[in-house]
């Protein structure tokens, strides 16, 4: 049977395309009446919790957040304070345009009253491995696999440098084990209850529906990061169009979850960490759609090698540090297929520790960087040619010298 499309008519089409403009205007305008309110008193007062801490000579910057901002601020270094932790501040509020506000800003602090420790299940679980290892770097590692609590900036260049921020950033290829280990956790206790009280179901769709809503859970403890918001909402239409015989994996599925991500939260917009989860997944379906024939074996490798290179420019132009290191990229994305879920179970049987050593001897490998970067002309010819790809042979046939002259040039 052949699959279906999810939007066949011009008609469907432009009913679908309505609805989201109408949600996107109903949530910008709710973003503006929270700029209002922010911006009605020179000074404004709230809690917020700590998602970052960045240490400087004399004083700490923190990234704090609430259900109504997210923002940068700074305060100095007399007290003790750890992420996830609730601090009650009071800012800087008036010259904060709406569009800084939805993008993200810095703004100065006047005093702030408390920091309380919070006591939740994200806290618990932030605190436990904390305890199961002794360096903050491989902390801070499995802090950000596991929870998505953001890496400092120090540790987190450690990552770009190699070439492998991808994998620390929690998105789909993380959000597919972690589903699949609840898949098979939930599965054969769940057979006994299907088959003594109703049979009659899908059992298999039963359970990924129950995997759906504990992934909510977990999406709503990791803040919404916008990668696993964007994997989540795929993984979740994917489950739909299975159920429908709709085609899953194509371009359309891939712009339906970029605009319900956008009509729902505006402010991803300017999220560089949506933008790079979404690109990624249209050079994956690229990949399929040209490379879809090769001989799996072969496939297996060349895929992560042509990522890995296809995805260089667009990095480049915002991330400028090179290594030679980064060409072992492709190989590092391989290796961390079994290690990611190896230390999901590691973690769970409390042998967090077991590879500590090894890892932390990888953290501190020192490597020389040079700066390469994007020019904003060779970004955009780039872009286009990747979009026009999607319906020409001959334009994926120019992203690819594109691609080879490029990383001719930053490696060679």
């Amino acid at each position: 049977m052949n699959s279906l499309q999810l939007i066949s008519t011009k008609k469907q089409l432009i009913s679908f395309l309505l609805i989201l403009l109408a949600v996107f205007t109903f949530n910008i305008f709710y973003e503006y009446f929270k700029y209002k309110d922010f911006t009605k008193e020179e000074v404004y007062l709230d809690t917020y919790e700590v998602l970052n801490i960045y240490e400087k000579e004399d004083f700490l910057v923190l990234k704090l957040q609430n259900e109504k901002l997210s923002f940068f601020t700074s305060i100095d270094k007399e007290n003790s304070i750890e992420k996830l932790d609730l601090i009650t501040i009071a800012v800087l509020s008036r010259g904060v345009s709406f569009y800084e506000f939805l993008k993200g800003f810095y703004t100065k602090s006047i005093f702030y009253e408390n920091i309380e420790k919070v006591h939740s299940f994200k806290t618990m679980v932030f605190h436990k491995i904390n305890t199961l290892h002794k360096e903050e770097k491989i902390q801070e590692l499995f802090n950000a696999l596991f929870l998505a609590i953001p890496i400092s900036k120090e540790n987190r260049q450690i990552y770009t440098d190699f070439g492998i921020s991808h994998l620390i950033a929690i998105s789909g290829f993380h959000l597919s084990i972690i589903s699949f280990i609840i898949f098979i956790l939930l599965f054969y206790p769940y057979s006994f209850f299907h088959g003594k009280y109703f049979p009659y179901r899908n059992k298999k769709a039963d359970v990924v529906l129950i995997t759906i809503f504990i992934l909510l859970y977990y999406l709503y403890l990791t803040n919404l990061v916008p990668s696993l918001l964007r994997s989540f909402i795929m993984f979740t239409l994917a489950f739909l169009y299975l159920r429908s015989n709709i085609k899953v994996f194509s371009f359309e599925s891939l712009a339906i979850t970029l605009l319900i991500i956008l009509s729902l939260f505006p402010k991803y917009l300017f999220s560089i960490s949506l933008w790079f989860s979404i690109s990624g997944v249209f050079y994956i379906f690229l990949y399929i759609h040209y490379f879809k024939t090769l001989p799996k074996l072969f496939s297996l490798v060349f895929f992560n090698f042509w990522i890995f290179f296809v995805f260089n420019p667009i990095v480049h132009f915002f991330f400028p540090n090179t290594s030679y290191e980064q060409l072992l990229s492709p190989f590092f994305t391989l290796f961390f297929t079994l290690f990611y879920p190896f230390e999901i179970v590691l973690h769970l049987i409390g042998l967090a520790s077991f590879l500590d050593e090894y890892i932390l001897m990888f953290l501190n490998y020192k490597m020389d960087i040079y700066e390469v970067s994007t020019s904003w002309q060779f970004c955009i010819s780039y872009v286009l040619f990747s979009l026009f790809s999607i319906y020409s042979k001959k334009s994926f046939i120019i992203l690819n010298i594109l691609l080879v002259i490029f990383n001719i040039k930053i490696f060679f």
